[in-house]
């Protein structure tokens, strides 16, 4: 992985302003989403949806003040203890698994100190920054397959492992999102091949030891091939359906804000399905809105900031951080349309929760580190 000229001339510039301006109105989009969807589950609390809504707008403030401290601190020095971060991480989601909070049958979110939090979060960012890491430490040799694949195999396999025992969607996101920087990073495809391979192979266990899994994929078939069909289905087929009827009822414009209906019926509609309650609201103009937010920032984070990156670190990071939010939004909008079995995962800066919106912000903040440390000239950064 190179660059055209040998010699290439660096400035010191801005944050990327695009960036910064989709992310914050991502946020707001969030703020009036949560304040529609929350009340039923205010109601189960023995709380306030206002009252939520701003523990919502905290955490939020929270992540903005991460994201511009971590703006602040060179992308070089940020990947110095990724090695140490991915072995805490690791301890974390051997935790949850042991004394993790139950929720739905599954156990995702670890309390500690009255502190609740889901630690794949936190291994999903820090394997992402270290895969990086060891994909710019290993250029030289990039194509040993015992010097550089092993390697980096070593920390994916064991993370993806732990995440999927309890989270298979988010371990099958990560697995492709590894698949793909280390196809940016000029890994053999040989050697990528084996990846696939093993990744077919340790997600069909997964979903095989899960009959919940498996229920959620048979459902999603079901709607596919019947999907003309009148009737409501219970579980995980219930859910997209009441989906479905929020998006309907939205057409162009929608119903308005804070007139959702459909908000009492879905299961979670200020996390796994808050894109529904903002495509009944704001119809398709406003559901729309929202995509193109997560398309500029796909655009700004690749096309400029990743190409445009004065190394092979940078290159690799933003590319990592910019699929990553992009693909979680594009993954939560396709669920809600139900392009996409259910999955549960949130839509970046625009779901209720506190973990996956601070690690985002943590992204955001090293996009916006390295935007500031871009190319001086129209030099192309080749990825072969």
């Amino acid at each position: 992985m190179g660059t055209g000229p040998e010699e290439i001339d660096t400035r010191k510039q801005g944050s990327d302003r695009i960036l910064l301006t989709s992310v914050i109105m991502l946020m707001i989009f969030g703020i009036l989403a949560v304040y529609s969807s929350i009340a039923y589950f205010a109601e189960t609390r023995g709380t306030t949806a206002g009252k939520l809504v701003t523990g919502h707008m905290i955490k939020l403030g929270i992540a903005f003040v991460v994201m511009l401290i971590v703006s602040k601190i060179n992308y070089r020095n940020v990947i110095r203890f990724s090695r140490i971060a991915v072995v805490f991480s690791w301890l974390l989601l051997i935790a949850v698994m042991i004394y993790g909070d139950l929720v739905f049958g599954a156990r995702r979110s670890l309390t500690i100190a009255g502190f609740s939090f889901q630690p794949s979060s936190v291994a999903t960012v820090v394997l992402l920054i270290h895969v990086a890491v060891l994909l710019h430490e290993k250029q030289e040799y990039i194509k040993d397959f015992k010097r550089s694949f092993l390697p980096i195999m070593f920390w994916i396999v064991p993370t993806c492992a732990l995440i999927g025992m309890e989270d298979f969607s988010s371990a099958a996101l990560l697995l492709s999102i590894c698949l793909t920087l280390m196809f940016i990073g000029r890994i053999s495809i040989k050697h990528l091949g084996t990846l696939v391979l093993i990744g077919l192979i340790g997600g069909s266990a997964l979903l095989s030891a899960s009959a919940e899994r498996q229920s959620r994929v048979q459902q999603y078939v079901n709607q596919v091939t019947n999907i003309n069909s009148t009737q409501l289905e219970p579980g995980a087929g219930y859910q997209a359906q009441q989906a479905y009827i929020a998006i309907a009822q939205g057409k162009l414009f929608g119903v308005g804000i804070g007139k959702s209906t459909q908000r009492d019926f879905l299961p979670a509609p200020y996390n796994d399905f808050i894109y529904s309650i903002i495509a009944e609201e704001y119809g398709i103009a406003g559901a729309g809105m929202i995509i193109f937010l997560y398309v500029m920032i796909l655009i700004r984070g690749v096309v400029f900031i990743a190409r445009n990156s004065v190394d092979t670190l940078g290159v690799l990071l933003a590319t990592a951080c910019t699929i990553t939010i992009a693909l979680y939004g594009f993954v939560n909008a396709g669920v809600a349309s139900g392009l996409l079995p259910v999955t549960g995962l949130p839509m970046p800066f625009i779901s209720y929760g506190g973990t996956s919106m601070l690690f985002t912000a943590l992204m955001v903040g090293i996009l916006l580190n390295i935007s500031k440390h871009q190319k001086n000239n129209k030099s192309t950064f080749y990825y072969g």
